[in-house]
């Protein structure tokens, strides 16, 4: 008979970069709390309604004051976005 030789990757044994089970449960180390979906819409629905505030003057300066107010649209609609992302991220790690 042989010797068995010892397998080089042990179960249990963690390896670099590979989660181990249950890392995306609640509760476990580096888990973000799970997305509560009324939560997120009430930031989405406040940021949307962010975009009504805003409107666009007319006279000499119109161009500025539009170029001002689409930029500001277009961060608040990122804004949006990143937390839809975020909470699209925690979903996905149920």
């Amino acid at each position: 008979m042989t010797t068995p030789n010892p397998r080089p990757n042990n179960p249990g044994t963690p390896r670099p970069g590979v989660p181990l089970p249950g890392q995306h449960l609640p509760g476990a180390p580096g888990h973000s709390e799970p997305a509560d979906p009324e939560r997120i819409r009430a930031e989405v629905r406040e940021l949307l309604a962010e975009l009504a505030t805003g409107t666009v003057g007319s006279g000499a300066s119109g161009n500025d004051t539009a170029g001002t107010d689409l930029a500001r649209r277009a961060h608040i609609l990122e804004q949006a976005h990143e937390v839809l992302v975020q909470a699209l991220a925690t979903v996905d790690k149920i």
